[in-house]
């Protein structure tokens, strides 16, 4: 049985409610009371329950009491219904963000669940399978903006209700046709005594550093992708206005990059693939108030290929922290080093947000310089060797 689509699919599906609220937020705060919430504001409370789910999945030994598939479809099921909350008349900015809040806790069973699974079927050429897997996750990211280009007249309500029926759909086609895998094991409880043998280790508190420079840069660049977009259409005015389908665009376009990087690392190793993203990535961060100047052609160009490099690191950076684990701590680890990724994400966020009234436009994608930049010096040769 081929599983692999069907767990790419799936992943996928349930993972375009991570940004549903992002993508719909502006016409929310049109139409609504919302007066106070911002696109910051949203993304880190999903962010927040994302960060709350992994560690009571990990502290109550949940993946150990039910099979994979059966809690993923649980926790796609739930997303859904948290996410399509958002369309309850009067809803308040409380009620938003504690509904972001639900759908980013019951997406902890679904994204790193969702790898766990490919695990469970792909002991080796694992580099392969997390690229497919994490472009998956991109191209859900993605997908509210492109349904809100689309809808038309139904504006932010159809993305909602679509991306909730589309992560319903995939949760129960990875329940009804992915079996528990044959390298499947017991996932592991997060043990505070194991954390001390973790960090002791050189190489994998190494590689967990650049998986946190990655993730700074990552979700504060996806969640200001339109004001990036918005902020070149005003410092060059009489050009036509970038709609979502740009947004969907950049931001899609880390999905084939993921697949290619997962090539890649087969022949290059992940290390010097990770660090090549990351590096590229981190100077189209401090090149951006020049990118902005650039006419629009150049200036899509170059943000398409950030859009690439921004992502194409993170399935190689999971690959690192999976293999550098001391032995018998892997899952202890990995809920470790994914909490504190996900927690840096609200910093960056929160950051970024803050700095907006007294940065100029130009200037704010500097917040996110410092991520890389961290990324590349903990992994530089020789301290981490070449996976």
């Amino acid at each position: 049985m081929r599983v692999l689509p069907i767990i790419v699919f799936a992943q996928f599906a349930c993972t375009s409610l991570w940004f549903a609220g992002n993508a719909v937020l502006p016409e929310m705060l049109r139409e609504g009371h919302l007066r106070g919430l911002t696109a910051g504001a949203a993304v880190s409370a999903v962010q927040l329950g994302f960060i709350v789910g992994t560690l009571l999945a990990s502290l109550l030994r949940v993946a150990d009491l039910l099979p994979p598939a059966r809690l993923f479809v649980l926790c796609a099921v739930v997303g859904s219904a948290l996410n399509a909350g958002l369309l309850l008349p009067d809803a308040t900015p409380q009620l938003v963000l504690a509904l972001r809040f639900g759908t980013g806790l019951f997406l902890a069973g679904i994204y790193p669940v969702g790898m766990k699974i490919a695990a469970d079927h792909f002991e080796t050429g694992l580099e392969r399978a997390l690229g497919y897997l994490v472009g998956a996750l991109v191209l859900g990211t993605a997908f509210p903006h492109l349904l809100r280009l689309l809808a038309g007249g139904w504006a932010w309500r159809a993305v909602v209700l679509a991306t909730s029926g589309l992560a319903l759909l995939g949760g129960l086609l990875l329940w009804a046709r992915v079996p528990n895998g044959p390298f499947r094991r017991p996932a592991a409880r997060l043990d505070a005594a194991v954390l001390r043998t973790v960090l002791r280790h050189r190489l994998f508190r190494q590689a967990a550093l650049g998986y946190f420079g990655h993730m700074w840069e990552l979700y504060t660049f996806w969640a200001f992708v339109p004001l990036l977009l918005a902020t070149h259409a005003r410092l060059h005015p009489g050009q036509p206005a970038y709609g979502p389908g740009w947004a969907f665009g950049l931001i899609a376009a880390g999905a084939p990059a993921c697949v290619l990087g997962g090539y890649l690392a087969r022949r290059w190793g992940s290390l010097p693939t990770a660090r090549l993203a990351l590096a590229v990535s981190g100077g189209c961060c401090l090149l951006s108030p020049w990118l902005l100047a650039l006419p629009r052609p150049a200036f899509v160009g170059a943000v398409l290929v950030w859009g690439m490099a921004v992502v194409a690191d993170s399935p190689q950076f999971s690959t690192l922290v999976a293999q550098r684990a001391p032995a018998g701590t892997t899952g202890t680890a990995l809920t470790l080093v994914t909490c504190v990724g996900f927690a840096l994400t609200i910093v960056s966020l929160q950051v970024f947000a803050a700095v907006q009234g007294w940065v100029a436009a130009p200037y704010l994608f500097w917040v996110l310089v410092p991520g890389p930049v961290l990324g590349l010096l903990a992994t530089r040769a020789p301290a981490v060797t070449v996976a």
